[in-house]
Protein backbone atom coordinates (compact mmCIF):
# COMPACT_ATOMS: atom_id res chain seq x y z
CA UNK A 1 0.00 0.00 0.00
CA UNK A 2 1.46 3.51 -1.01
CA UNK A 3 0.48 6.17 1.04
CA UNK A 4 1.12 9.78 0.63
CA UNK A 5 1.43 12.52 3.74
CA UNK A 6 1.17 16.10 3.25
CA UNK A 7 1.91 17.60 6.62
CA UNK A 8 4.49 20.70 7.01
CA UNK A 9 5.12 20.11 10.66
CA UNK A 10 8.57 18.20 10.63
CA UNK A 11 8.63 16.28 13.78
CA UNK A 12 4.64 15.23 13.11
CA UNK A 13 6.03 14.34 9.79
CA UNK A 14 9.04 12.48 10.46
CA UNK A 15 6.86 10.78 13.28
CA UNK A 16 4.23 9.44 11.21
CA UNK A 17 6.11 8.60 8.22
CA UNK A 18 8.37 6.24 10.96
CA UNK A 19 5.49 4.89 11.97
CA UNK A 20 3.87 4.08 8.71
CA UNK A 21 7.01 2.49 7.40
CA UNK A 22 7.26 0.49 10.81
CA UNK A 23 3.61 -0.94 9.63
CA UNK A 24 4.72 -1.92 6.43
CA UNK A 25 3.18 0.71 4.29
CA UNK A 26 5.19 2.92 1.48
CA UNK A 27 5.08 6.24 2.16
CA UNK A 28 5.85 9.64 0.55
CA UNK A 29 5.79 12.64 2.45
CA UNK A 30 5.52 16.24 1.09
CA UNK A 31 5.22 19.60 3.34
CA UNK A 32 3.06 21.86 1.67
CA UNK A 33 -0.06 22.05 -0.41
CA UNK A 34 1.63 22.67 -3.73
CA UNK A 35 3.87 19.81 -3.83
CA UNK A 36 0.93 17.79 -2.31
CA UNK A 37 -1.34 18.78 -5.43
CA UNK A 38 1.43 17.62 -7.84
CA UNK A 39 2.55 14.39 -6.08
CA UNK A 40 -1.19 13.25 -6.38
CA UNK A 41 -1.35 13.88 -10.28
CA UNK A 42 1.09 10.34 -10.22
CA UNK A 43 -2.53 8.87 -9.18
CA UNK A 44 -0.54 5.91 -7.23
CA UNK A 45 -1.83 6.56 -4.10
CA UNK A 46 -4.02 4.10 -1.67
CA UNK A 47 -4.80 6.91 0.61
CA UNK A 48 -3.71 10.10 1.42
CA UNK A 49 -2.87 11.77 4.58
CA UNK A 50 -3.57 15.46 4.72
CA UNK A 51 -3.22 18.16 7.06
CA UNK A 52 -5.25 21.66 7.04
CA UNK A 53 -2.95 24.35 8.30
CA UNK A 54 -0.29 24.15 4.87
CA UNK A 55 1.70 26.71 3.45
CA UNK A 56 1.66 27.76 -0.24
CA UNK A 57 -1.78 25.56 -0.35
CA UNK A 58 -4.26 25.06 2.26
CA UNK A 59 -5.28 21.42 3.12
CA UNK A 60 -8.90 21.85 2.65
CA UNK A 61 -7.61 23.76 -1.23
CA UNK A 62 -5.80 20.20 -1.80
CA UNK A 63 -8.87 17.99 -0.60
CA UNK A 64 -11.38 20.54 -2.64
CA UNK A 65 -9.40 20.28 -5.70
CA UNK A 66 -8.46 16.75 -5.76
CA UNK A 67 -12.13 15.39 -5.67
CA UNK A 68 -13.20 18.20 -8.89
CA UNK A 69 -9.92 16.21 -10.83
CA UNK A 70 -11.82 12.85 -10.01
CA UNK A 71 -9.49 11.74 -7.49
CA UNK A 72 -10.84 8.88 -5.84
CA UNK A 73 -8.54 7.50 -3.04
CA UNK A 74 -9.51 8.11 0.84
CA UNK A 75 -8.25 10.85 2.12
CA UNK A 76 -7.91 11.03 5.92
CA UNK A 77 -7.77 14.80 7.42
CA UNK A 78 -5.11 14.82 10.24
CA UNK A 79 -5.12 18.18 11.63
CA UNK A 80 -5.30 20.17 15.25
CA UNK A 81 -8.19 21.75 14.02
CA UNK A 82 -11.07 20.07 16.33
CA UNK A 83 -14.07 22.83 15.46
CA UNK A 84 -17.32 20.78 14.80
CA UNK A 85 -17.28 23.44 11.57
CA UNK A 86 -13.54 22.24 10.75
CA UNK A 87 -14.58 18.54 10.71
CA UNK A 88 -17.97 19.37 9.40
CA UNK A 89 -16.48 21.45 6.46
CA UNK A 90 -13.66 18.69 5.49
CA UNK A 91 -16.38 16.02 5.54
CA UNK A 92 -18.33 17.80 3.57
CA UNK A 93 -15.59 18.83 0.87
CA UNK A 94 -14.53 15.10 0.25
CA UNK A 95 -12.80 13.81 3.08
CA UNK A 96 -14.02 9.86 4.59
CA UNK A 97 -12.42 10.54 8.13
CA UNK A 98 -11.18 12.86 10.04
CA UNK A 99 -8.67 12.52 13.32
CA UNK A 100 -7.60 15.34 15.59
CA UNK A 101 -4.21 15.96 16.53
CA UNK A 102 -2.79 14.86 19.15
CA UNK A 103 -3.71 10.83 18.57
CA UNK A 104 -3.18 7.91 19.24
CA UNK A 105 -0.88 5.99 16.42
CA UNK A 106 -3.22 2.88 17.29
CA UNK A 107 -5.91 4.96 16.61
CA UNK A 108 -4.41 5.91 13.24
CA UNK A 109 -3.32 2.61 11.86
CA UNK A 110 -6.78 1.60 13.03
CA UNK A 111 -8.57 4.41 11.06
CA UNK A 112 -6.18 3.88 8.25
CA UNK A 113 -6.87 -0.16 8.15
CA UNK A 114 -10.58 0.95 7.85
CA UNK A 115 -10.70 3.29 5.03
CA UNK A 116 -8.74 0.90 3.12
CA UNK A 117 -11.13 -1.87 3.81
CA UNK A 118 -14.04 0.45 2.76
CA UNK A 119 -12.37 1.57 -0.22
CA UNK A 120 -13.07 -1.92 -1.94
CA UNK A 121 -16.01 -3.47 -3.13
CA UNK A 122 -16.99 -6.41 -0.90
CA UNK A 123 -16.15 -9.02 -3.53
CA UNK A 124 -12.57 -7.31 -3.82
CA UNK A 125 -11.50 -7.59 -0.25
CA UNK A 126 -10.42 -11.03 -0.43
CA UNK A 127 -9.53 -12.53 -3.37
CA UNK A 128 -9.13 -16.40 -4.67
CA UNK A 129 -6.74 -17.25 -7.18
CA UNK A 130 -5.64 -20.84 -7.63
CA UNK A 131 -6.10 -22.41 -4.03
CA UNK A 132 -4.23 -18.63 -2.70
CA UNK A 133 -6.89 -16.59 -0.42
CA UNK A 134 -5.55 -13.16 0.53
CA UNK A 135 -7.80 -10.46 2.60
CA UNK A 136 -6.11 -7.19 1.04
CA UNK A 137 -7.07 -5.28 3.85
CA UNK A 138 -5.72 -7.18 6.91
CA UNK A 139 -2.64 -8.60 5.27
CA UNK A 140 -3.46 -12.32 5.90
CA UNK A 141 -2.75 -14.65 3.14
CA UNK A 142 -3.34 -18.30 2.94
CA UNK A 143 -2.60 -21.01 0.14
CA UNK A 144 -4.39 -24.33 -0.40
CA UNK A 145 -5.81 -24.03 3.19
CA UNK A 146 -2.43 -23.53 4.98
CA UNK A 147 -1.64 -19.95 6.34
CA UNK A 148 1.20 -18.06 4.39
CA UNK A 149 3.33 -16.02 5.92
CA UNK A 150 4.39 -12.99 3.65
CA UNK A 151 6.50 -10.25 5.09
CA UNK A 152 5.16 -6.39 3.85
CA UNK A 153 7.11 -6.57 0.82
CA UNK A 154 6.18 -9.86 -0.73
CA UNK A 155 2.64 -9.16 0.17
CA UNK A 156 2.59 -6.00 -1.65
CA UNK A 157 4.48 -7.62 -4.87
CA UNK A 158 1.88 -10.28 -4.57
CA UNK A 159 -1.01 -7.67 -4.41
CA UNK A 160 0.22 -5.74 -7.26
CA UNK A 161 0.10 -9.14 -9.53
CA UNK A 162 -3.54 -9.71 -8.12
CA UNK A 163 -4.66 -6.46 -8.83
CA UNK A 164 -3.64 -7.04 -12.45
CA UNK A 165 -4.17 -11.29 -12.53
CA UNK A 166 -3.10 -12.63 -16.00
CA UNK A 167 -1.82 -9.23 -17.56
CA UNK A 168 2.38 -8.35 -17.24
CA UNK A 169 3.47 -5.98 -14.48
CA UNK A 170 6.20 -4.41 -15.21
CA UNK A 171 9.16 -3.95 -12.76
CA UNK A 172 9.02 -0.36 -12.01
CA UNK A 173 5.32 -0.82 -11.12
CA UNK A 174 6.40 -3.57 -8.67
CA UNK A 175 9.31 -1.33 -7.10
CA UNK A 176 6.63 2.13 -6.82
CA UNK A 177 4.47 -0.40 -5.05
CA UNK A 178 6.95 -1.11 -2.48
CA UNK A 179 9.12 1.70 -1.91
CA UNK A 180 8.10 5.77 -1.41
CA UNK A 181 10.39 8.56 -2.17
CA UNK A 182 14.20 8.53 -1.14
CA UNK A 183 14.29 4.86 -0.28
CA UNK A 184 17.02 3.03 -1.84
CA UNK A 185 16.52 0.43 -4.65
CA UNK A 186 18.16 -2.45 -5.49
CA UNK A 187 18.23 -3.80 -9.14
CA UNK A 188 17.37 -7.37 -8.48
CA UNK A 189 15.07 -6.27 -5.69
CA UNK A 190 11.72 -7.37 -7.03
CA UNK A 191 13.35 -10.70 -8.30
CA UNK A 192 14.71 -11.73 -4.85
CA UNK A 193 10.95 -11.00 -3.90
CA UNK A 194 9.57 -12.96 -6.86
CA UNK A 195 11.32 -15.79 -5.80
CA UNK A 196 10.38 -16.12 -2.18
CA UNK A 197 6.66 -15.84 -3.21
CA UNK A 198 7.64 -18.79 -5.85
CA UNK A 199 9.17 -21.17 -2.85
CA UNK A 200 5.75 -20.60 -1.36
CA UNK A 201 3.48 -21.00 -3.99
CA UNK A 202 4.92 -22.82 -6.54
CA UNK A 203 7.33 -22.35 -9.44
CA UNK A 204 4.95 -22.14 -11.87
CA UNK A 205 2.86 -19.91 -10.25
CA UNK A 206 4.31 -16.27 -10.86
CA UNK A 207 5.67 -16.29 -14.65
CA UNK A 208 8.50 -13.83 -16.18
CA UNK A 209 7.88 -12.62 -19.22
CA UNK A 210 11.56 -11.20 -20.11
CA UNK A 211 12.65 -7.78 -20.54
CA UNK A 212 8.98 -6.67 -19.01
CA UNK A 213 8.35 -8.03 -15.87
CA UNK A 214 5.64 -10.75 -13.97
CA UNK A 215 2.63 -12.02 -14.37
CA UNK A 216 0.14 -14.25 -12.63
CA UNK A 217 -0.39 -17.75 -14.12
CA UNK A 218 -4.12 -18.30 -15.66
CA UNK A 219 -6.17 -19.27 -13.20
Amino acid sequence: MRLLLIEDDPMIGESMEEVLRRDNYAVDWVRDGDSGMLALRQDVYDLLLLDLGLPKKQGMQVLKHYRAQGGAAPVLIVSARDATASRVEGLDSGADDYLVKPFDVDELLARIRALLRRGKAPNQAVVHYRGLQVDMACHVASFNGQPLHLPAREFAVLRALLDSPGSVVPKIQLEERIYGWGEEIESNTIDVYIHHLRKKLGTGFIQNVRGVGYKLAAA
